[in-house]
């Protein structure tokens, strides 16, 4: 017993040293003789000029193909495969895995210790991320394989991982390569014909998994334990009923072969929203309060008005952080849904993951931060995470905004931990091989997950769903960073071939190459 006391102390120190590495400062930056400071973790440092990089290789994309972004969603799903999703299926399973408690009490955190101000940075990092998006979803297309499970499609990270292709420059007339042309040939803009070479990285492919599988068994113990306390602070429902219930109809959706995308499709776009007409709500019936709201995100996301809790370091960074771990741009779990989606063109559905990160930053993360900056300070005063969005909810509407707010933050975590458990199965299949056994055994660990963090807050747990998106997230940049050329040839490709094509034909004119 004493071993094994010790064997845990040292695994949770390990984890505690890991997070600190991914998510504390790495270094911090001073300036104005110290008075200002940024604490630069391990993943802004690799989030945010990665996205910056993406965004300036695909000329701005979130702001020049916004409008391509809403029409690849709307566009009509043409598949007849009853197996396969469509895109739009496949954002919403990305989207009910994205918003949930981070994009709830997450956001009142993130401006209880950063103020307003990182509002405006959590909307900055979502443009940044916008293109990060893109280019894993697009990865994800590219390399999709067929699911002999579920039918349909499957793929994300690990699977580029393990097929990741490197364009060598190997001619028809180098005799002294042996077997050149086995590989796969293209023709180059160049005109000249070149070939394809393969190169397995199925490490990177299983440490990727791994972290995955690990992340999500740890989501599942914090989706858990926020809706139990929601529902015990608004009907005193003990939290083992909740638990129970939540458990229960998890399992109905999880344990069936293809529920989860029947089940998302109803609950996301009504919960989603639900909250959004709600937040509106509020925010018409408060409408002379907004330029005042406004003001105050603008003027301390720069400085100009002091706050407490570190100044202008500290507003940017946590809004930089809280948007990096709520859109999940970046990370590498949105693949795994992009994957799966039939679409007639790689980037289409890259574009319309792109979109996702707006709907959850721009969307719902600022309802729940307009919510709480209308209220009152001293309504909200020494309050954190769900108990701080209730009292604002009851002060905005009574007793019916601490219901609402628990009903939806139920609903939102039911599909939250069903999508988790999409992105999950190809991950499983990847590493365990394609039977219905360890399928099965992942979504019964996935629901024990959810019912103990249930009844208990196990906070190392959460350490662990920590570490494993931050893993996740640096083995998903080391693939994507190189890969990135084919997403973006994609692009110019759909460009092309699609937007300029169907503007030649709006226009009676053929189009101009």
């Amino acid at each position: 017993m004493v071993i094994v006391d010790r064997i845990t102390q040292v695994f949770v120190k390990v984890v505690t040293s890991l997070n600190e590495l991914l998510w504390g400062d790495l270094f911090i930056l001073q300036f104005s003789n110290g008075e200002t400071q940024f604490g630069i973790s391990l993943l802004v440092l690799l989030l945010i000029p990665a996205g910056l990089y993406f965004t300036f290789k695909t000329r701005f994309l979130p702001f020049r193909l916004f409008p391509e972004m809403i029409r690849a969603t709307l566009e009509k799903d043409s598949s007849k495969d009853k197996d396969t999703i469509s895109g739009v299926q496949a954002l919403i399973i990305a989207t009910a895995t994205r918003v949930g408690m981070g994009n709830l009490a997450g956001v009142v955190a993130a401006i209880s210790f950063g103020g307003s101000g990182a509002v405006f940075w959590m909307w900055i990092t979502a443009l940044i991320g916008s293109s990060s998006a893109f280019i894993e979803s697009t990865l994800a297309q590219i390399y999709k394989e067929k699911d002999p499970l579920y039918g349909g499609y499957r793929g994300g990270p690990a699977y580029f991982m393990d097929r990741i292709r490197i364009i060598t420059k190997i001619k028809r007339e180098d005799a002294f390569v042996q077997d050149v042309h086995r590989e796969a040939e293209y023709i180059a803009s160049d005109e000249q014909t070149y070939y394809t070479k393969g190169c397995r990285l199925s490490f990177l492919g299983i440490a990727f998994a791994l972290s995955g599988l690990l992340c999500w068994a740890g989501i599942s113990q914090v989706v858990a334990n926020s809706v139990t306390s929601a529902f015990k602070n608004a009907f005193n429902i003990p939290q083992v009923t909740t638990t129970v219930v939540l458990v229960a109809i998890s399992a109905l959706v999880v344990l069936r072969r293809n529920a989860t995308v029947k089940v998302l499709d109803r609950i996301v776009p009504v919960v989603a929203c639900s909250y959004f007409i709600i937040a509106m709500f509020i925010i018409f019936k408060n409408i002379t309060y907004m330029p005042t709201v406004f003001g105050g995100i603008f003027s301390q996301a720069f400085g100009l008005k002091p706050i407490m809790g570190g100044g202008l370091g500290a507003v940017v960074m946590n809004g930089v952080k809280r948007g990096l771990f709520s859109n999940e741009a970046g990370s590498g779990s949105a693949p795994c849904a992009a994957a799966a989606a039939e679409v007639n063109h790689p980037a289409k559905q890259g574009l319309i993951q792109s979109l996702g990160v707006f709907i959850d930053t721009l969307v719902i993360c600022s309802c729940s931060a307009f919510i709480m900056l209308l209220a009152p300070g001293e309504v909200t005063q020494g309050l954190v995470g769900m108990d701080l969005l209730q009292a604002a909810m009851n002060y905005h509407l009574g007793k019916v905004g601490v219901i609402f707010i628990a009903v939806i933050l139920f609903m939102f975590s039911l599909s939250n931990f069903v999508g988790i458990l999409f992105y999950a199965r190809s991950n499983v299949a990847y590493l365990f091989g394609d039977t219905w056994a360890v399928q099965t055994c992942y979504k019964i660990f996935a629901l024990l997950m959810l019912f103990a963090g249930g009844v208990a807050a196990y906070s190392f747990v959460w350490d662990l769903g920590d570490l494993g998106v931050g893993l996740m997230t640096i083995f998903n940049m080391i693939a994507i960073i190189p890969l990135s050329g084919q997403a973006i040839a994609a692009l110019k490709d759909y460009e092309e071939n699609y937007i300029k094509k169907r503007a030649g034909e709006a226009s009676g004119c053929p189009a101009v190459k």
